[in-house]
């Protein structure tokens, strides 16, 4: 069940991302196509960050360290924008248009992430 409320939150901010930052753009289409497209969008999304943010964490962990976290924010823009590529090579109307967008796109997804993340519950806790 965490897992799913998970995914919910996290496509709950892609939406809010697509709606706020310029150069994310969500395709045409119905409402239930574009809720299924950003919930897939937001497992590509956790799976990129579960497989590769430990790695360049790992490496990185000097830089982590001299910028006092500041890199975090350019690897989960990079994070991001390798979501959309991945998204377009599964022919997802998703898609991020630069750095730039992609570097505000994860900071808005992270904020609005954490808003969520305070206001569910967690039962395991």
């Amino acid at each position: 069940m965490h897992v799913l409320i998970r995914i919910a939150a996290t496509a709950a901010a892609l939406a809010v991302a697509t709606a706020v930052v310029p150069g994310i753009q969500l395709g045409p289409g119905s409402v239930p196509a574009k809720v299924l497209t950003l919930v897939a969008v937001a497992l590509i999304f956790g799976v990129v960050n579960a497989v590769l943010k430990p790695i360049v964490k790992t490496v990185g962990c000097m830089f982590y360290v001299l910028t006092l976290g500041l890199l975090a924010l350019v690897v989960n823009g990079l994070l991001l924008w390798l979501t959309s590529a991945v998204a377009g090579a599964l022919s997802l109307p998703f898609h991020i248009t630069g750095f730039v967008p992609a570097f505000l796109g994860a900071i808005v997804v992270g904020v609005v992430g954490w808003l969520l993340g305070v206001l569910v519950k967690d039962d395991r806790r």
